[in-house]
C-alpha cells in the first residue's frame, strides 16, 4: 500500500522542481498518488502538464493528479506541503515597496513586509491543516514551505497540528560548506541555530569534528562575500550568519540599497512569466536552468528528504522548524526554532545545542515576540495587536511609524484579511 503525497500550492514555478524530487526516489517512497492543488486552474494545468512529463521521464509509477478542489486534494494524504504564496507577487510587491515609504525595510519574510505576508498567509494555513486533520491519512503531516515558515509553524504548532516547517537555507549552507571542505555533504552536520530568516552556524561538523575555526581562519573573506556581510563580524563572533542577518546587522545600508534598486518582486515576476511560457512547451521534460535564478535552491532536495525520512523512520539529521523543548536551553520550550533534528517516524526531534550568547538571544527573543503578536493579530484580526506586533519587529519599532504603516499595509491587503475587514 503507497501514500499519497498532496501539494498545496502546486501551480507554483517551484512545483517541477520538487516533483522531481519526489520522482527520483520512486523506490524508497511508494507514492501512489502525488496531487496537485491550486486554486489557479489555468496555471495549474501549465505547470502540471511539465510535472506529468518530468514523471514520465523518471518512470515515477504512481498517478500525478490535478485539482482546484482543496479537499479532495487532501482526502487521504498522508503528507502536505504548503507552498503557497497568498496575494500572488501583486500582494508580494506591495510587501516590498510600502514599507519603503515608511523609512523601513521591505523585504517578503522580514520586517513589515513579512508582516504583511503572515497577516494574509496564517489564516489560510491554518484552515488548510483543519482540513488535513479531518479528511487527511491518519497521522499525516503538514510540511509547510510557506514563508515566514518559522512563524507560520509556530501558528500551527500552537493551535495542536501535526506539522514541521521547511527551508532551503540550512541545506544550501550544508551544501556550500561541504564543497569548501571538499566533502561529500552528508558527512556534514551543521549546529544551525536560531530563527527562520534569523539564524546562525556555529559549528560544521565534518565526520563529527567542528571544522568552522579552521575554515574562517582560512576562508573569512570569501565566506563574507557569500553572506554579504563585514569579515569583521565572522571574525569576531566566531559564527556565520545567514544572509538574513544583513537586515539587522546593516539595516541603514541594506533600507539604502532597496530604495534604488527595482524590486525583487518585479524580477521575479519576469522570471515566472518566462518559465510559465517554458513549462507550455510539450517537449519539456526537464526543469530549466532559469528556475534556478527563482530562487529556493536546493528546495526539492529538502522538501523529499524530509518526506523520505518521515516516511522510512531513518533517523538522520536535517535542519527544520519545530517546537524548541528545551533544545536552546535559554529560549522557550514553545518557541519555534530552526535547528538541527533527528527525523524519525515520530517526527523531527530538535537535538540539544549550547545556550545563545546573549548578542544573539537577544534578537531571537525580540523576534519571537514579534512572532507571537503577529499570530495573534492575524488569527484575531485585532488591529490593536496588530500594532504591537509591529512595534516589537526588530525593523520596525517606533510607534511613529508603526501606526500609519499598519494602517496603509491593511489598506493594501484589504480582500485577504477578512478578520480585519468584516462585512457590515
Amino acid at each position: 500500500m503507497g501514500i499519497k503525497i498532496a501539494v498545496i500550492g502546486g501551480g507554483s514555478t517551484y512545483t517541477p522542481e520538487l516533483v522531481e524530487g519526489i520522482g527520483k526516489r520512486h523506490d524508497v517512497l511508494p507514492v501512489d498518488e502525488l496531487v496537485l492543488h491550486d486554486i489557479d486552474g489555468e496555471r495549474l494545468a501549465v505547470v502540471g502538464g511539465l510535472a506529468e512529463r518530468i514523471l514520465k521521464k523518471l518512470a515515477f509509477p504512481g498517478a500525478l493528479v490535478r485539482t482546484t478542489d482543496r479537499r479532495q486534494a487532501l482526502d487521504g494524504a498522508s503528507f502536505v506541503l504548503v507552498q503557497l504564496r497568498v496575494g500572488g507577487m501583486a500582494a508580494r510587491l506591495n510587501d516590498e515597496t510600502i514599507p519603503l515609504r515608511f523609512g523601513c525595510i521591505g523585504q517578503e519574510t522580514t520586517g513589515p513586509g513579512g508582516f504583511a505576508k503572515a497577516l494574509r498567509t496564517v489564516p489560510v494555513v491554518l484552515d488548510i491543516a483543519q482540513d488535513m486533520a479531518a479528511v487527511g491519512a491518519p497521522g499525516a503531516w503538514l510540511l509547510d514551505f510557506t514563508n515566514p515558515s518559522g512563524l507560520i509553524t509556530q501558528a500551527l504548532l500552537d493551535h495542536g497540528h501535526r506539522a514541521i516547517g521547511l527551508c532551503n537555507v540550512p541545506i544550501g549552507f550544508q551544501r556550500d560548506l561541504a564543497k569548501r571542505v571538499g566533502v561529500d555533504p552528508g558527512r556534514v552536520q551543521l549546529e544551525h541555530v536560531g530563527l527562520n530568516h534569523l539564524s546562525w552556524e556555529r559549528k560544521v561538523l565534518v565526520d563529527g569534528v567542528d571544522r568552522l575555526p579552521q575554515m574562517i581562519a582560512a576562508q573569512a573573506d570569501e565566506i563574507a562575500a557569500d553572506v554579504e556581510l563585514p569579515v569583521e563580524l565572522i571574525q569576531r563572533s566566531g559564527t556565520i550568519p545567514s544572509y538574513y542577518l544583513r537586515y539587522y546587522y546593516l539595516t541603514a545600508e541594506v533600507l539604502e540599497e532597496l530604495q534604488h534598486e527595482k524590486p525583487r518582486a518585479q524580477a521575479v515576476m519576469e522570471i515566472e512569466r518566462d518559465l510559465l511560457e517554458m513549462y507550455r512547451d510539450p517537449a519539456l521534460d526537464v526543469k530549466p536552468k532559469l528556475l534556478e535564478e527563482r530562487g529556493g535552491a536546493f528546495y526539492s532536495e529538502a522538501s523529499a528528504m524530509l518526506i523520505e525520512s518521515l516516511y522510512t523512520d531513518r533517523g538522520d539529521v536535517q535542519v527544520v522548524n519545530v517546537r524548541n523543548d528545551g533544545a536552546i536551553p535559554n529560549v522557550a520550550a514553545d518557541a519555534v526554532v530552526e535547528v538541527a533534528c533527528r527525523i524519525d517516524s515520530q517526527g523531527a526531534h530538535p537535538l540539544p545545542v549550547a545556550p545563545l550568547a546573549p548578542e544573539m538571544l537577544g534578537l531571537v527573543e525580540q523576534a519571537k515576540a514579534y512572532e507571537r503578536l503577529t499570530v495573534r493579530a492575524a488569527v484575531e484580526g485585532d488591529r490593536a495587536v496588530a500594532l504591537e506586533a509591529l512595534m516589537a519587529n526588530p525593523l520596525v519599532r517606533e510607534g511613529h511609524v508603526a501606526a500609519p504603516l499598519l494602517d496603509a499595509l491593511l489598506e493594501a491587503n484589504r480582500q485577504y484579511l477578512p478578520r480585519f475587514f468584516p462585512a457590515a
